[in-house]
């Protein structure tokens, strides 16, 4: 399954006020206003990025035939947090969930997607903004793993906390500068993993939400490690505690 283009005023709308998930809304700088004012009005409420490009890129998108508006699809459903949790409850299994702030670049998340199918990890959470969403590029570097890991998309990433914390699940963030080293982290805790942006880390409002931070020890001359790799160790490291070494899973 791909990602899917919506061509046209009428599907885009539809789309929109159907509650299907959207992960952008892409319109010519020649629409007129009023139905660009009713489009933007529809994303918002939607909480979908709707993004102005000049008519040509749409021209060379759709062939011409576009009315000024298109939307890209993704052909992968989302799920509830609720359903990751239940799905740790089916299998009489501690919560293990990787919680991903504002992640951006799809080689990243597809490598997320691998390595949490591998270590039993019963979901991923990430946020409809600022963040790449399940597109045909997460599916190939995930190489077939965005069929069996459940990602749940949230509006809030910081009130989703919450809602994890009320489910008796601890929430650890990571850090350059966190006080525990990741090693400490044990396989007897039901946990959400939060990693940040590639770029900028957890954000502030994150981390104030989580219960405490870890970090990898670096002693080379690169002070952090890419976004996939850093998530890699920590799923990991907590299916190495809770499967050691001779036990079945």
């Amino acid at each position: 399954m791909n990602e899917e283009m919506l061509i046209g005023k009428n599907p885009v709308m539809e789309a929109l006020q159907s509650g299907r998930a959207i992960n952008k809304v892409v319109v010519s700088d020649q629409l007129n206003k009023q139905t660009e004012n009713q489009l933007r009005r529809a994303a918002k409420k939607a909480d979908t990025i709707m993004q102005v490009v000049p008519k040509q890129r749409l021209d060379q998108m759709t062939d011409g035939k576009h009315q000024g508006i298109i939307a890209y699809v993704s052909a992968y459903e989302y799920v509830s947090v609720q359903y990751i949790l239940q799905r740790a409850t089916e299998r009489e299994e501690l919560p293990l969930i990787m919680i991903l702030d504002e992640i951006e670049d799809p080689h990243n998340l597809g490598a997320i997607l691998r390595t949490a199918d591998a270590t039993g990890v019963h979901g991923v959470i990430i946020p409809k903004r600022r963040a790449v969403g399940l597109t045909e590029t997460v599916a190939k570097a995930s190489a077939g793993a965005i069929e069996h890991i459940p990602v749940a998309r949230v509006t809030n990433v910081a009130k989703t906390i919450d809602e994890l914390k009320k489910e008796n699940i601890w929430v650890v963030g990571t850090d350059e500068a966190g006080s525990d080293d990741y090693r400490t982290l044990d396989g007897e805790t039901a946990l959400a993993i939060v990693i940040g942006n590639e770029g900028k880390g957890v954000s502030r409002l994150v981390k104030d939400k989580c219960d405490w931070m870890v970090h990898l020890p670096m002693h080379g001359a690169i002070p952090s490690l890419n976004a996939s790799v850093a998530s890699s160790l920590l799923m990991y490291e907590v299916y190495r505690k809770r499967y050691p070494l001779g036990e079945k899973r």
